[in-house]
């Protein structure tokens, strides 16, 4: 028997689907939850979840039941032993019972047969995963994910998943997939719901690049910048993941295609920091090449400061659904030069915002804020959630 304290999964307790409020009769909006992922963020999210539970029942009358969590070949579904302790992230060798993976069966098992209002919540960074939304809409069955995957893949799969939302009345969210937390893409559904005609988006939206930016002013060579962002966990494992520009470059494909312009990764100007002649080493080479990059950035510093000018990595997406993903010289009295630390940046111009343009700043990164946006929206696909029988 396992004797350590129980974990997150197991303290978020699964709650009866036909719960009522006390000294109520009025039967409560019950969501069932399988959460794919449980790595940094589906960790953080089930922490958030477990602490949010008992005021979600009481408050607002929804009671979330985690159902089960699928790990990348194995799943605990909340039907096996209630002894069951399931570790997370680097923990999961403590689990004492775990079954074979197997996404079918994790779906049908969140699904049930009660009729209940069913929840995936994806948060692998897996292809295949995003493989199966649209089956899974198809079927009812809500879709969260901060994978971005499925929203900068192929257009035919993002087409099938927008029919299958059109068709089955299942609801397919994605905040998280851009600037983590930020309501950036809320943001601009709003605004296009609401009438406005979107001109052009710009923003910085890697928190990494961002970190480098503004750190990057000569005292230090750029590559020991990289080196520090990589040992603080800024980057990626392999760091030429965020200095190749292509995780900016999903997330404008995303926001294009909310927007209804059917642009696909291959159509965006993208300018790497990554030399091609680095870019195919393996990633031990390429930390021990990584000071040829120094050369390169401190001329691009130098020509930016004189003109008076700073270095920012920025993304554009122009009215005419040019997209553009590269280091750029901005004035020193640009919004994008006031940055901090790790703070992704939006611009959105529109009709109404033309002359000023609406601007959404903050932190764009991390398991807890990235979470949070996968949380926030759970709970705008339960608050149109009616009471089942």
């Amino acid at each position: 028997m396992n004797t350590c304290a129980p974990p997150l999964v197991d303290q978020l307790q699964p709650l009866p689907l036909t719960a009522t409020t006390p000294g109520s009769t009025a039967r409560r909006r019950v969501l069932a939850v399988g959460l794919i992922g449980p790595g940094r963020v589906g960790s953080a999210l089930l922490a958030q979840l477990r602490a949010a539970q008992p005021r979600l029942a009481r408050d607002a009358g929804l009671d979330l039941r985690l159902c089960g969590v699928a790990a990348s070949k194995r799943m605990w579904l909340d039907c096996d032993d209630p002894e069951l302790r399931v570790g997370l992230g680097s923990g999961a060798e403590r689990a004492q019972i775990w079954r074979p993976g197997n996404l079918d069966e994790f779906a049908a098992h969140v699904t049930g047969d009660d009729g209940r209002h069913a929840l995936l919540i994806d948060c692998s960074a897996n292809d295949a995963v995003a493989e199966r939304y649209a089956d899974w809409l198809a079927a009812g069955i809500h879709v969260v994910t901060p994978n971005k995957l499925a929203g900068s893949g192929p257009l035919q799969r993002w087409h099938a998943i927008r029919a299958a939302c059109a068709n089955g009345g299942a609801r397919f969210r994605y905040e998280a997939t851009v600037c983590a937390g930020l309501p950036i893409v809320q943001t601009l559904r709003d605004l296009l719901d609401t009438g406005d005609e979107l001109l052009a988006i710009d923003g910085m939206f890697s928190g990494t690049l961002a970190w480098l930016c503004n750190r990057h002013d000569g005292n230090h060579p750029f590559s020991t910048l990289v080196r520090e962002a990589h040992a603080l966990g800024y980057t990626e494992p392999d760091p030429r993941n965020d200095l190749s520009g292509m995780d900016v470059a999903r997330k404008l494909v995303i926001l294009a295609r909310e927007a209804g312009w059917p642009l696909s990764l291959e159509e965006v100007d993208v300018q790497s920091l990554v030399p091609p002649e680095l870019a195919a080493l393996s990633p031990e080479a390429f930390m021990q090449r990584l000071p040829e990059l120094d050369a390169p950035m401190a001329s691009q510093l130098a020509a930016a400061r004189a003109g008076g000018g700073v270095l920012r990595h920025v993304a554009s997406l122009d009215r005419h659904g040019h997209a553009s993903v590269k280091l750029v010289v901005l004035p020193a009295a640009h919004t994008f030069a006031h940055t901090r630390l790790t703070d992704n940046i939006v611009q959105f111009t529109t009709r109404r915002y033309c002359d000023n343009p609406l601007v959404v700043q903050g932190p764009g990164a991390g398991p807890e804020v990235t979470a949070a946006g996968v949380f926030t929206d759970l709970l705008r696909i339960a608050e149109s959630l009616g009471v089942r029988a």
